[in-house]
């Protein structure tokens, strides 16, 4: 079994006990199939939607050197704007620029732990510039925040669980983070073959909620073929992923979906997206949570439906590999944002490029060299014979 579309919940069925029970089945269903889908009816003011597409536009329309006035490898917080094509997904570059900010929160101290870099006041743009921006992204801030706690504990829900079963992996000041794109269509990019606008992925923590700007689309997400699904906008929705820390907390029951965004082909304009990341403690451990054995035979019966899965995007969250979220977070994002690493987090990353280096030596030496996965390769990693070239393109 794997999806072939992207399903759509109506969050207007949990506020009516009668119809939530159907609501919670189908999040289950989609937890364990699909790891993405569309949620309606989020109770955001449509005006505060407007203004946070228009704000967002704005900000990119500002001069270079207002934008670079608060680039993000000013600082070590990953926190700031980004010029396009200096990002890095899947070893390829990103082509998009993009502003990230967070809930708030002040320097960390000096005897904090490096990751807490992570959480620091955000860089704002000129206020003389865009006066209207730090209050709308505040304000959609704070009812995202809130939306996404109220998911999370749909989710505990879903699967038998309390509905404050995930609360003990979120700070009482939880930081979470914000993304606001801007994709230029390929006539801007530097040789029109780039259509790379985020390479495949899975996001980090619990769940992500994008807010996808019309009429473009662009996101797809990966089903267990290898196939790539189109996720077109859709009026009043917000497209919520899955992230691999909710895949590993809850032994592999919610799933992780890898997904990618193409960049809108010539002619057509830019594309603009604002992606929210609800953030779990960074301090927290690889600890998980007690699903119930009805939901964990469900996971497995599913798992045997479905028979070997295409999947190569590295899982962030393994046991063993870190003590606390917030050394995986932290090495993830030296990764993509190589600048900032070179400036602020030079060790880390000469590891991270020693790794991959490494990594690409040992994929050539399994490929035989010649770009096909051999035979002893195929069958230690559970692929078919023949599979080879489809799970090579599929990435």
């Amino acid at each position: 079994m794997s999806f072939s579309a992207i399903p759509v919940l109506d969050l207007s069925l949990v506020r009516d006990q009668d119809t939530k029970p159907a609501f919670l089945e189908s999040l289950r269903n989609a937890l364990l199939d699909v790891g993405f889908l569309y949620i309606k009816n989020t109770d955001i003011d449509d005006s505060l939607i407007h203004d946070v597409i228009e704000q967002g536009k704005a900000f990119f329309d500002l001069p270079d050197e207002k934008k670079l006035e608060i680039q993000m490898k000013k600082k070590p917080s990953f926190l700031g704007y980004n010029k396009l094509g200096h990002e890095i997904t899947a070893m390829q570059t990103d082509w998009r620029e993009q502003i990230d900010l967070s809930t708030p929160h002040p320097l960390p101290s000096p005897n904090d732990p490096l990751y807490h870099n992570l959480r620091s006041p955000n860089q704002w743009p000129d206020p003389t510039a865009l006066p209207k921006f730090r209050t709308t992204y505040e304000t959609y801030i704070a009812h995202m925040s809130k939306l996404s706690t109220d998911f999370t504990s749909l989710i505990a829900e879903a699967l038998h669980l309390p509905p404050t079963a995930f609360d003990r992996f979120f700070d009482a000041d939880q930081q979470h983070k914000l993304k606001i794109v801007k994709y230029p269509d390929t006539s801007s990019l530097p040789t029109t073959s780039q259509s790379q606008g985020v390479g495949p992925h899975k996001d980090s923590m619990l769940t992500s909620y994008l807010l996808q700007v019309p009429p473009h689309t662009g996101l797809q997400a990966q089903n267990l073929r290898g196939e790539w699904i189109d996720c077109p906008p859709l009026p009043s929705t917000l497209v919520v992923a899955i992230g691999q820390g909710l895949e590993a907390i809850t032994h592999g029951v919610c799933k992780s979906t890898t997904h990618r965004v193409l960049s809108p082909q010539a002619g057509l304009g830019p594309r603009f997206s604002v992606p929210f990341f609800q953030g779990v403690s960074y301090d927290a451990t690889f600890e998980s949570v007690e699903v119930p054995a009805e939901i964990l035979a469900m996971r497995d019966e599913r798992a045997k439906e479905r028979g070997a899965r295409v999947d190569d995007v590295e899982f962030t969250f393994e046991k063993g590999r870190w003590g606390h979220l917030g050394e995986a977070t932290l090495f993830n994002r030296i990764k993509s944002h190589q600048d900032v690493g070179e400036r602020w987090y030079p060790d880390i990353l000469r590891r991270i490029r020693e790794e991959q280096a490494a990594a690409a030596s040992a994929k050539k030496v399994e490929e035989g060299g010649d770009g096909l996965v051999s035979e002893k390769a195929k069958v230690e990693k559970g692929m078919e014979v023949g599979d080879g070239a489809q799970a090579i393109q599929a990435h």
